[in-house]
């Protein structure tokens, strides 16, 4: 499996089967506690004027700024000035504000793995790895954290670290469970998160395992059918790989049924064209927000 292919299944698997259930987009968070709706913003008009949304972009973080020279504690203008400096593309002036609202709300965990994912996006992957440390050394089961973290030591090259931290929370979840609670905990999640690192680690077998494992104790998540059927496929065993896809899409929420469908089809070709399968093309893996 050439690391191209390794890319496209981790940014495949971890946006789509992970990300979906996991809540890991953490902009409609601060979209809709700034005060402005999501279709009121300047970049929701793609027949927009771009000259013209840099500009309204760049009043509204004035005004936010303009704010909180006079309320420095004040969350919607942070909120609003966060948001108004993603969209236009300045990463390194979300820190400030995401800083001040981690302060602000130490047990709000969204923040702080929205700045450890601006961190890890301006390449500062220590300052990222501690901050999603230390959301999950107080809530061990927080999926946001631990997937960016996971992300983040396997973007290091770092599989057998990464393999070690998701054995170590299951380790966790069950000693919980056998006290009488694992609150907070999904398992299936990081079983599923730990499978795509063996993927990523070249170890299909150690994935396909877990994938049967997951399905047998979560018949009704579509979740490891769809990753069994894209590991599969790329081993070259279509005819199962298709049977997943179609049991996936069955399994599926309606919103997803359409991506999983044109996953299924992807590099396929029609059969009076060339009789066969082609391999896909790479596809660059999205950011884990949002995706640094």
């Amino acid at each position: 499996m050439t690391a191209n292919r390794n890319r496209w299944l981790v940014g495949t698997v971890l946006t789509l089967a992970l990300a979906a259930f996991l809540s890991l987009s953490l902009l409609p968070i601060l979209g809709s506690n700034s005060g402005r709706k999501a279709s009121s913003t300047p970049a929701a008009d793609p027949a927009a004027d771009p000259v013209a949304m840099q500009a309204e972009l760049e009043a509204q973080a004035k005004g936010y700024e303009l704010v909180l020279e006079r309320e420095p504690d004040n969350q919607t203008a942070l909120q609003g000035l966060v948001d108004a400096r993603i969209q236009l593309g300045d990463i390194n002036g979300v820190v400030a504000p995401l800083e001040k609202l981690v302060e602000l709300n130490p047990s709000v965990p969204d923040y702080a793995v929205l700045l450890a994912q601006t961190k890890q996006q301006m390449g500062d992957l220590e300052g990222a790895a501690q901050i999603y440390r230390q959301v999950l050394d107080q809530q061990p089961g927080n999926m946001n954290a631990l997937q960016g973290l996971t992300v983040l030591l396997v973007q290091q090259e770092r599989p057998q670290a990464a393999i070690g931290l998701l054995q170590d929370t299951l380790k966790t979840a069950n000693q919980l469970q056998s006290e009488g609670g694992a609150a907070g905990f999904d398992t299936t999640s990081v079983k599923l998160l730990l499978a795509q690192v063996h993927v990523e680690n070249k170890n299909p077998d150690q994935a396909i395992a877990l994938y049967d494992e997951t399905i047998a104790a979560a018949p009704e998540d579509f979740r490891p059918v769809l990753a069994k059927a894209l590991v599969l496929r790329d081993q070259g065993d279509t005819e199962t790989a298709q049977a997943l896809f179609a049991q996936a899409t069955t399994l599926a929420p309606a919103q997803y049924k359409d991506q999983i469908g044109q996953m299924a089809t992807q590099g396929q070709t029609a059969p009076e064209a060339s009789g066969g399968i082609v391999e896909p093309a790479p596809a660059e893996p999205e950011p884990t927000k949002s995706t640094p």
